[in-house]
């Protein structure tokens, strides 16, 4: 059986969440609910672009792009695509694939021209009757990847007629039409309004039907408690990372109930020693760990658990528990992306409290201009370097280049984890 998807859909009106395609009343924060989709278990987002101007529709493409930037999950996203141009700006914001709306008349002929452009395998149709499956059955075969079926009445009709599969969007929760649904062969995975609740359990759904024997992206863990060495009071500690920046947050233990709640709900549970029982951590504060992974020493008596961390790790408040100094030598960081960020905290402590006799506050009192022409100087000076066969000028050409890049960054209110997030996409 082919895995089966859990999938999310958002609904954008002048760059924001709203309830419904005809209920623009706002929801939670975009990027907020993008993230929980992204920690909480969710498959895939299919974003509708509900623009009518250009002018929204490109606010709309940069809410996408931003919100790509900064989860791992699928995107696709549809909605306003008039022109060829549409879909390439869509993609380039970082969507796997693109959805048409099989109502609007021009769909199937710019479908098909973004089939040829950029693969069949990112294009996809929305449908919700018949008759457009009857009419263009063979277009579908031809053109699309996948079909968004938002009338489920329709599943028999589409499976006679087409071999292309499908995800279906349920007006209503029910378990047992779910797992009937997804054991069929065409199925690709299920939408919803209940999906899209922030209440939703997605882990434990994913985990039920797993239970059902269908096949579902969830965590199957490669050791098990009883391949783990325990301590004299039958635990294991659990040492807890971002697993974006590699911080160390906090230290807590696990007996075997917790750590197979962990893996049956993906969100870190702990066994509390003063009170002597089970706490899934955030689940009073808010303040959750979903997992991304979970890791052995080479001892298999210690975990090193990596997350998404929501707000603090601490009931003191702080990001991290580890905060009070023992004992400190100085030293120099020698980490890349430490040394990158600390000089461009550097800098723009410079612009906000100017030091007289500082090259960087005369760079940023010059202006934008002034800013730009140390860059394509320092850049040039880089090419000239790459000419000497000795690499010591082209390291400090480089600095220098990073150094003014940095503050032209500064200058226009980039960030180093802005830029790692491109990267990161490409």
């Amino acid at each position: 059986m082919e895995q089966k998807n859990i999938v999310a859909t958002l609904y954008l009106k002048e760059g924001k969440a709203v309830r419904s395609m005809t209920d623009f009343t706002p929801v939670d924060d975009v990027y907020q609910l993008c993230q929980l989709y992204n920690d909480s278990g969710i498959d895939k987002i299919i974003i509708f672009d509900l623009s009518t101007s250009d002018d929204e529709h490109e606010k709309n493409i940069n809410t996408i792009k931003n919100i790509n930037r900064n989860i791992e999950i699928k995107v696709c996203a549809g909605g306003n695509i008039n022109r060829l141009e549409d879909v390439k700006k869509l993609l380039y914001a970082g969507c796997l694939q693109v959805i048409f709306n099989a109502s609007k008349p021009s769909s199937v002929g710019l479908a098909k021209e973004a089939s040829e452009r950029f693969g069949k395998d990112r294009i996809l149709v929305s449908v919700n009757n018949v008759d457009f499956i009857f009419k263009n059955q063979q277009s579908i075969e031809d053109t699309f990847h996948e079909v968004l079926v938002l009338n489920a009445d329709i599943l028999d009709a589409l499976e006679n007629l087409t071999n292309v599969p499908y995800v279906v969007n349920l007006s209503e929760y029910n378990y047992e039409e779910i797992v009937r649904l997804l054991k069929r062969e065409k199925i690709r995975g299920i939408a919803g309004t209940f999906i899209n609740n922030s209440t939703t359990d997605i882990m434990k759904l994913k985990s039920s039907l797993s239970g059902e024997g269908i096949k579902m992206d969830n965590f199957a863990p490669d050791l098990h408690w009883s391949d783990l060495k325990l301590n004299s009071d039958g635990m294991v500690p659990v040492i807890v990372q971002d697993y974006r920046t590699d911080e160390v947050l906090m230290l807590a233990y696990m007996n075997e109930e917790a750590f197979n709640t962990t893996i049956h709900i993906g969100k870190m549970t702990y066994y509390s020693r003063s009170r002597q029982e089970l706490w899934t951590k955030g689940l009073t504060s808010g303040h959750i760990q979903y997992v991304k992974s979970l890791t052995a020493d080479c001892d298999f008596d210690t975990i090193l658990a990596k997350v998404s961390q929501v707000g603090a790790a601490c009931h003191t408040g702080n990001r991290s528990c580890f905060f009070n100094n023992i004992v400190r030598k100085e030293y120099v960081e020698k980490n890349p992306l430490k040394v990158l960020e600390c000089v461009y905290d550097v800098i723009k402590e410079r612009r906000e409290n100017p030091q007289e006799g500082s090259y960087t506050k005369e760079l940023f009192d010059k202006g934008i201009d002034s800013i730009l022409k140390k860059v394509g100087e320092e850049a040039t000076e880089i090419i000239i370097a790459a000419k000497n066969p000795v690499s010591e000028e082209i390291k400090y050409e480089i600095s220098d280049f990073l150094y003014h890049c940095m503050i032209l960054m500064v200058e226009k209110g980039v960030t180093w984890e802005e830029i790692a997030n491109e990267l990161a996409q490409r």
